[in-house]
């Protein structure tokens, strides 16, 4: 879809070294995440505080590419229309729906006893002086009269609104909670749309019982069941009215984010008077407003700013488009037009940031990274949502909103809209949002709400070529779920699952089963196919554990000789050995190692540099990663990458936890590790690795330590001998950070040195 000015299409920059695959190989979605994906991944192994990760969706804010707001106006118009896979011819639907908006902006609109002559009272009311929270009122009370009287506009080739949803603007300001991974959050939007139920919902005390048929009821025939609808629907507009003039502009009790549409946040703290209405409103072109995109605002603080957790090689800047969304990127204008600025240009640059310190409250932080965190909330509530929507509205020299777009590819920002100056603009947005599908606010069609045995769950089913039907029940309720905070990447939920299929299929299956739900990268070879290898090579090379008994180290041994298996030259780098991904089960009274989860793996036969991509948890990646040339791809990844990722595994583990429960804050090491940007998380492993002092809290003769320490003493002179023959080689010119390679002794001898430490033996045979 492409605004009347004619620009660029918009979509997430591929990666400047990916490279082609069969179309069979590939998943098309997302690139990797430049922001909170792997932190807050493991939220619960980590033990950030959900507060802590505002910086990381800064950095993805500040990613956020543009679009003109006709373009964007243009976008939503489609997806509420009638035929919205049909593209409409340049802007003809926005100009149909700007003069059908007209006679409300003008008072000449009525909707029973409400008239749009109110919407011009309320703005009146808006524009005087004062403080920002006495102007929630006039706003929600202009957007529900306005709703009101949207409500029976016809547009040819435009739906009808949406009873189901039955949108409503509500004041809120007040704390919202949700549990991730048991950390709470805690956001308080100024203004939400939500649907009629859950607003009234709010207010118990006033709900006039529930909507629609009551349960046992019968209906003889259609005619009674027609006048049923038509009582209902009579009913549902006199609960709406009674809402619209009391409760929508009081505060609400938590709601919940699950049903949160979108959200509208406020920053007004000038207290002189605005600009007043106009007289009359008529349709006109789009007026730039100043300033035309949202600047991110930086914060003062103490603590610096974390790179990206989970890097990639740089990104070309070129406007490509969102698939999903339609929308098209501005370009750079040689004659500088402020309306095709380039993001670059009107957001801050990443490396003129002032720190940050992470736990500062909501009311600290910039308008466009809040409204990001609530964007978080949004998707992390629902499953599978597939893109978002929030509002900004500022106080300039008038008042300025701009709609932002989320989804798991990037965020677009369109230009500023003087909604005031411009109301038109403003009612052509909620004519849009009044008939969009819960499926229209990017809520995922394939998961199916369910309630079991008075549990939240999702249904969900597929077509396998062996089993048929699979009928998949996803306990999305849990409370050991694991879910996504964030906004881009993979965004991946593991949830409990049955499936009566499954459970047929595989009747020893005991434990129970979950499900892995994220969204696949499109430049990397699917998951699917990275197992077809691994299995491939598990079948030519079997593997058999060297120790008998059930311990920590056993469990290392195999996985390590599963990664030394898989990274030979025809084999799979895993890029992410992390704890959520190692797992073991017991057989023969063995401990055998399993190394789980290859959605970030790579075939050492892909043509490219793929090896040099940075992939990973910051806390457990090798410090050689971990340097700036390792951040900017020139370090190839290898197999002693994969093997070191144990061992800050296994300190994490053994240091952090006590009997497998997280120790307190204060009383455990490392957690700085988890919040701080890569390079300078390589710098303090790198001193615990040369210096190897005790942690505060840990025992010195601690079997863990003892472990973990003799683990650092074979990594640091093999990475110093390493480093020297390699700074020889470079000075050489016969070799240069991206040619680096192993043979499979070498890794063998590897991994063989930690095996013949004192301390990996006392660990492979514990006393009885």
């Amino acid at each position: 879809m492409s605004p009347a000015s004619g620009t660029g299409t918009l979509s997430t920059p591929v990666r400047a070294n990916a490279q082609t695959h069969d179309a069979d190989s590939k998943i098309k979605t997302t690139p990797s995440s430049r922001g909170a994906t792997v932190i807050s991944n493991n939220i619960g192994v980590l033990g950030v505080k959900v507060s802590g990760l505002s910086p990381w969706i800064q950095r993805d804010i500040e990613q956020a590419k543009q679009c003109e707001a006709d373009a964007m106006l243009q976008a939503l118009l489609q997806l509420a229309s009638l035929t919205p896979e049909t593209m409409q011819p340049d802007s003809d639907l926005l100009q149909k729906c700007l003069e059908a908006v007209l006679p409300v902006c003008n008072g000449q609109v009525s909707a029973g006893d409400t008239s749009s002559l109110e919407i011009k009272t309320a703005l009146h009311d808006y524009v005087l002086p004062g403080k920002e929270d006495i102007f929630y009122g006039p706003f929600t009370k202009a957007t529900n009269i306005a709703l009101a009287c949207l409500a029976d506009i016809k547009v040819d080739g435009m739906r009808d609104p949406v009873p189901a949803v039955d949108m409503i603007c509500q004041q809120n300001d007040m704390p919202m909670t949700q549990i991730h991974q048991t950390e709470k959050s805690t956001r308080k939007p100024d203004l939400v749309l939500l649907p009629l139920n859950t607003a009234c919902a709010a207010f118990p005390a006033v709900t006039d019982g529930k909507e629609g048929k009551q349960p046992g009821e019968k209906k003889d025939n259609e005619k009674d069941t027609a006048m049923d609808n038509e009582n209902n629907d009579e009913k549902r507009k006199k609960t709406r009215k009674a809402h619209m003039e009391g409760n929508a502009t009081s505060k609400p009790k938590n709601l919940p984010w699950k049903d949160i549409l979108a959200c509208l946040e406020f920053k007004r703290k000038k207290t002189k008077e605005l600009t007043s209405p106009p007289s009359s409103y008529t349709t006109t072109d789009y007026v730039p407003t100043k300033p035309e995109y949202l600047r991110v605002a930086h914060r003062k603080a103490e603590a610096s700013t974390p790179d990206p957790p989970q890097t990639s090689a740089p990104q070309p800047s070129s406007d490509t488009a969102f698939q999903s969304s339609g929308l098209t990127t501005t370009k750079a204008s040689l004659g500088g037009s402020s309306s095709k600025r380039k993001a670059a240009e009107t957001l801050e640059s990443v490396s003129k940031r002032p720190k940050i310190n992470s736990d500062d409250s909501d009311a600290d932080i910039d308008a466009a990274v809040q409204t990001g965190l609530y964007a978080a909330e949004m998707f992390a509530s629902n499953l599978g949502v597939n893109y978002l929507l929030n509002i900004i509205v500022v106080a300039c020299s008038d008042d300025v909103m701009w709609i932002w777009y989320y989804d798991r590819q990037g965020i677009i920002q369109c230009s500023g809209i003087n909604f005031i100056q411009d109301l038109p603009r403003f009612m052509v947005l909620l004519y849009a949002l009044q008939r969009f599908e819960l499926h229209d606010w990017g809520r995922n069609k394939d998961f199916l709400p369910d309630q079991v045995e008075g549990k939240k769950c999702h249904k969900f089913e597929f077509e396998d070529k062996d089993l048929g039907t699979v009928d998949l029940l996803l306990d999305t309720g849990h409370k050991e779920r694991v879910t996504h905070y964030g906004l881009q990447g993979r965004a991946t939920n593991v949830v409990p699952v049955t499936s009566k299929a499954l459970a047929k299929k595989y009747p020893d299956i005991k434990e129970g089963m979950v499900a892995k739900i994220f969204w696949g990268e499109e430049s990397r070879t699917s998951e699917a196919k990275i197992l077809e290898k691994v299995e491939e090579i598990a079948k030519e090379r079997t593997i058999t554990p060297t120790h008998h008994g059930a311990s920590l180290a056993n469990s290392f041994s195999t996985c390590g000789i599963n990664v030394s298996c898989l990274c030979g030259s025809n084999g799979v780098h895993h890029r992410d050995v992390s704890p959520p991904n190692l797992m073991w089960y017991k057989k023969d009274g063995k401990l055998i190692g399993v190394l789980n989860d290859y959605d970030l793996s790579s075939l050492a036969t892909e043509l490219g540099p793929r090896g040099y991509e940075r992939t990973g948890t910051v806390p457990f990646m090798a410090i050689d990663l971990l340097t700036e040339e390792g951040q900017r791809g020139k370090v190839k990844h290898l197999y002693r990458h994969d093997l070191e990722s144990f061992v800050w595994c296994f300190a994490w583990i053994s240091l952090r936890y006590k009997k497998g429960v997280l120790r307190p804050r204060g009383s455990r090491p490392f957690d700085d590790w988890a919040t701080l940007d890569a390079v300078a998380c390589g710098d303090k492993k790198l001193s615990f690795q040369t210096h190897r002092r005790v942690p505060a809290g840990t025992h010195r003769k601690d079997p863990g330590w003892q472990f973990i320490r003799k683990c650092l003493e074979v990594l640091e002179p093999q990475a110093y001998l390493r480093r020297i023959r390699l700074e020889a080689a470079l000075e050489a010119g016969t070799v240069t950070n991206s040619q680096e390679s192993e043979s499979e002794p070498e890794m063998n001898r590897f991994l063989e040195q930690f095996k013949f430490t004192e301390t990996w033996a006392a660990l492979s045979n514990p006393s009885p």
